[in-house]
């Protein structure tokens, strides 16, 4: 520095400190725009998220927006109800610092209860006689159970078989997939059973056995949809039995289960649906309806909230849901999203994918079969539908 009589104080500054701060800010531009073009064509299940942004963002309501651009332009406001209240920005940081909602309890008893996060989750959709004391929950098995190391006896088997699912169907169905097997079958918990055919087994908990399960299930769907001209693959790989063997323990039976989706993906380009098959821990009053004078499980709709094929996973099940309730009122407990836990469900492998819970642990077989025709029914509906939908945008329009 250099003083000066007339002006005062002059600073003196070296080229090359110029330069040096001019390079220096080049590239931390550069850095910037690399990093964020590396993450944004990055596919989205390999990109790094916040799950608490991301909760807060799935939030944000269009009345939240129309607040938010008020604070610029006040016609915004007008457009709003009077009793309508800005967001509060003390909730938002808070809920993004510490993943807690003010205006939900279950977001904080949810960590200090053991067991309470099971519960948590969202209602997309509520079926007849849904709310949040009866969101559908699985409770995982005792370790024994797990181990297979206690195994009830079996009882009440008399016609449960859900007939051989290789047969051919004598009644051709008026359209099929030729061949193509567009529906893929899955069980990752799959050996959830029901009470009424373990012989001595009270608790819900230990509704478990390595023989007669949820596959049962899975079985007949195949048999339902190809008597609609559906073609189905149902795969029973023994996702529990492979827990055991590697030592894993039971909340990581999606990361077991993921190889066996991923693997038919590869193996078979027909598959278009995935159907994770499972059954609820509530009891038959909370997951049975009467129909027409006929007994059915209720079915339950569970779509992962952390992944990128949420918004389609969710609309596929939401008409499903909207099919069975024109068809089977109050047979659909209704649709919900689910982050906590693995928040994913292997859904972020396809855009239709969902997963369903076939009753609780007291239903019987003769109602399970039921439902799944009933389910069969829908999805039937649904995809004929659409195959229509896509002939029609593919013929070229008639010129005249």
């Amino acid at each position: 520095m250099k003083f000066s009589r007339k002006s005062g104080l002059i600073v003196a500054v070296r080229a090359s400190s110029l330069v040096k701060v001019i390079s220096t800010f080049l590239l931390f531009i550069f850095f910037v725009f690399t990093v964020s073009g590396l993450l944004t064509s990055l596919k989205p299940e390999y990109r790094l998220s916040s799950s608490s942004v991301n909760n807060v963002a799935t939030h944000m309501t269009g009345e939240w927006l129309f607040h938010l651009m008020g604070t610029e332009n006040h016609y915004f406001l007008d457009g709003l109800p009077e009793s309508s209240q800005p967001p509060k920005l003390t909730n938002i940081v808070f809920k993004m610092s510490t993943n807690i909602n003010l205006d939900d309890p279950r977001s904080l008893l949810g960590r200090e209860l053991p067991g309470f996060s099971l519960f948590d989750g969202k209602i997309l959709v509520a079926g007849e006689g849904t709310n949040y004391t009866n969101m559908p929950f699985e409770s995982a098995p005792p370790i024994e159970v797990l181990n297979a190391e206690k195994e009830a006896a079996l009882q009440n088997t008399e016609g449960i078989e859900a007939g051989n699912p290789n047969q051919e169907n004598t009644d051709k169905p008026p359209m099929t997939t030729e061949g193509r097997q567009v529906v893929f079958v899955y069980f990752t918990h799959n050996r959830e059973s029901y009470l009424p055919y373990l012989k001595g087994v009270t608790n819900p908990d230990a509704a478990y056995h390595s023989e007669l399960n949820v596959m049962k299930i899975g079985d007949k769907l195949k048999e339902q949809l190809e008597s609609r001209g559906i073609g189905t693959l149902v795969d029973k790989t023994d996702i529990q039995g492979n827990l055991t063997r590697k030592g894993l323990t039971y909340p990581q039976s999606y990361l077991e289960s993921r190889p066996v989706v991923q693997a038919a993906m590869a193996n078979n380009r027909d598959h278009q649906f995935f159907i994770d098959i499972h059954r609820d821990s509530h009891r038959k009053d909370m997951t049975t309806k009467v129909i027409n004078g006929q007994s059915y499980a209720k079915l339950a709709f569970i779509i992962g909230g952390n992944q990128s094929n949420y918004q389609k996973n969710e609309k596929l099940a939401t008409e499903l849901h909207e099919i069975l309730e024109e068809k089977y009122p109050g047979l659909s407990r209704g649709v919900f999203v689910k982050r906590e836990g693995n928040g994913k469900y292997n859904q972020d492998l396809s855009e239709n994918a969902f997963l369903v819970e076939f009753g609780g642990v007291d239903n019987t077989f003769e109602e399970l079969y039921r439902s799944s025709d009933a389910l069969a029914d829908a999805l039937s509906e649904y995809y004929w539908q659409a195959e229509k939908v896509n002939q029609d945008n593919s013929q070229p329009a008639n010129p005249n």
